[in-house]
């Protein structure tokens, strides 16, 4: 019986599979089993369509919202490509950055209509070629840098963008007949840099704008004098007109810009001396005069600027004693001296090793002269410094010969000598 039981038991099972396996594979719904896949986010961006169109014209990854900021942003991190308002339904763009532009990348009137409400707008090392801006770009522009990028452009087109704050143009060619015909119709500008940039002519000697606090037209091939009117600029703290071929003397009203930090007018062609009303700038942390041909005396309210870091005074015509002790250099950051060959220091107010570029003075307050150049080393290099040369000048002046007091006393041994030896002949005589 047993074995029958365990017989039909086996059919039953088998039966029961059989029937299984029929049913799925007639079934006429049934599919394979598919793995489950996880949900992945749908990309979106805030921006408006025709702007994101816009970026993606220039080349400007748009995979991620440009609108959106890095989620851990770190402090060595460099400032954002975009930034955009809150409108809604979508953003718009207010600031906007080009940077390393590859070659394919062309500025379209399209694109740049579609960026209209941007309000700054940056090249940089982005050489593509420029185009005229759209009205409406060009009037909500506060902030418009341009710093190796663009090739070169004209005075005329720089002078379209009048609502500018902050204007700042390096390492391009502008080509105008000076600054004037830029900055003339930009009254609201706080901030203006034309720095390396070929541009020539004149200083604008009616178009500053009271708003300025800062201008820097270094490196140009500027020319003439420097206006007075610049001095009536109460608010400028920053001036550089460096590296031009700037002449005549340095304003004696400049003293006037009392907000004044920043004071470069290096490597021009200056004359005359330093206005006493700089003595008028109690905030001045950068005084470069260097490499002009300024002459007179170095004044000595120079070392009463308790703010004053860097002092560049070197290769001019100075001439005199120098008005500063150990303290007051100490106190810069900065300082030199060099290259003033009338200009000597007392060296009762310096430590014995100073080396200052200048020669120390006599006792009559005039540079002592430096000794015959002497054979230096294989590699170029002496035993010593300068000052050193003018001690040792100094030392040779007292040892080369007997002193007095040694002559002195050798003068008197020989007159006893000579005494008892005429006095032994004559006794020998009288006898």
């Amino acid at each position: 019986m047993a074995p029958n039981l365990l017989f039909l038991l086996h059919l039953l099972v088998f039966s029961a599979i059989s029937t299984n396996a029929a049913a799925v594979s007639i079934s006429p719904t049934s599919s394979p089993p598919s793995a489950p896949t996880p949900s992945s986010p749908i990309s979106s961006s805030t921006l408006d369509p025709k702007q994101l169109r816009a970026l993606q014209s220039l080349n400007i990854p748009t995979s991620k919202d440009p609108c959106t900021p890095p989620p851990h942003p770190s402090a060595a991190a460099s400032p954002p490509k975009t930034t955009c308002d809150s409108a809604a339904p979508f953003r718009h763009l207010l600031s906007l950055t080009l940077s390393d532009c590859s070659d394919d990348v062309a500025l379209s009137l399209t694109a740049l209509k579609s960026l209209s409400t941007l309000t700054s707008l940056t090249f940089t090392n982005c050489h593509v070629t420029p185009i005229h801006f759209p009205s409406e770009l060009t009037s909500n522009l506060h902030s418009f840098t341009c710093i190796n990028s663009l090739n070169k452009f004209t005075g005329v087109w720089l002078s379209r963008l009048q609502n500018l704050t902050e204007l700042t143009v390096s390492r391009v060619s502008i080509t105008a007949s000076g600054p004037s015909i830029i900055l003339s119709n930009m009254k609201f500008l706080h901030s203006v840099t034309l720095s390396q940039t070929n541009l020539s002519g004149y200083l604008p000697k009616h178009t500053w704008h009271p708003n300025l606090t800062s201008i820097d037209f270094s490196v140009n091939h500027l020319k003439g004098k420097i206006p007075i009117s610049i001095t009536r600029l109460e608010n400028l703290a920053h001036l550089n007109l460096s590296s031009n071929s700037l002449n005549e003397t340095i304003p004696t009203t400049i003293g006037d810009l009392t907000s004044l930090q920043n004071l470069s007018l290096s490597s021009n062609a200056l004359v005359g001396p330093i206005p006493e009303s700089l003595a008028a700038l109690p905030e001045l942390i950068h005084l470069d005069l260097g490499s002009n041909q300024l002459n007179g005396t170095i004044p000595k309210f120079i070392r009463d600027m308790k703010n004053l870091k860097y002092l560049n005074l070197e290769n001019n015509n100075f001439h005199g004693v120098l008005p500063f002790n150990s303290t007051f250099i100490k106190g810069l950051h900065v300082f030199k001296v060099g290259e003033n060959s009338n200009l000597c220091y007392n060296h009762s107010s310096f430590g014995p090793k100073v080396k200052l570029g200048i020669a120390p003075c006599d006792k009559h307050g005039m540079p002592v002269s430096p000794p015959p150049a002497k054979d230096t080393d294989p590699d170029g290099s002496g035993d010593g410094s300068d000052d050193d040369d003018y001690e040792n000048v100094q030392e040779k002046k007292h040892h080369n010969g007997p002193s007095k007091v040694v002559l002195g006393v050798a003068i008197g041994l020989s007159s006893v000598v000579f005494i008892i030896i005429f006095l032994v002949l004559l006794s020998k005589c009288c006898r």
